[in-house]
């Protein structure tokens, strides 16, 4: 069965981190590029970060440049974000995204709530 599982959201206090995790079946994984969007309510689906698919050149949204960091681990089908120095603008559902060249996948999605 193919199907991208996120976990790890939550609610954290501000200054706080997170992991989320995303994990992969079905798939040739390491054939994907991974990537961690989010969306608010009311606002549109934007991009957090991207990873390529031997993870060896990654891209962040600005908003969480030198706070959050995508990694994966092509072993464990996994793909992380690690996410520090939270805010309340980080509140959002987390999507997990594979991307190859014949087919775009889309997890489930998890809540990250940063509040005091």
């Amino acid at each position: 069965q193919v199907q991208l599982v996120e976990s790890g959201g939550g609610l954290a206090q501000p200054g706080g981190s997170l992991r989320l995790s995303c994990a992969a079946s079905g798939i040739m994984f390491s054939w994907y590029a991974m990537s961690w969007y989010r969306q608010s309510p009311g606002k549109e689906r934007e991009l957090v970060a991207n990873i390529s698919s031997t993870g060896g050149s990654t891209t962040y949204a600005d908003t969480v440049k030198g706070r959050f960091t995508i990694s994966r681990d092509n072993a464990k089908n996994t793909v992380y974000l690690r996410m520090n120095s939270l805010n309340t603008e980080d509140t959002a559902v987390y999507y997990c995204n594979a991307a190859s060249t014949h087919r775009t996948l889309w997890g489930q999605g998890t809540q990250v709530t940063v509040s005091s």
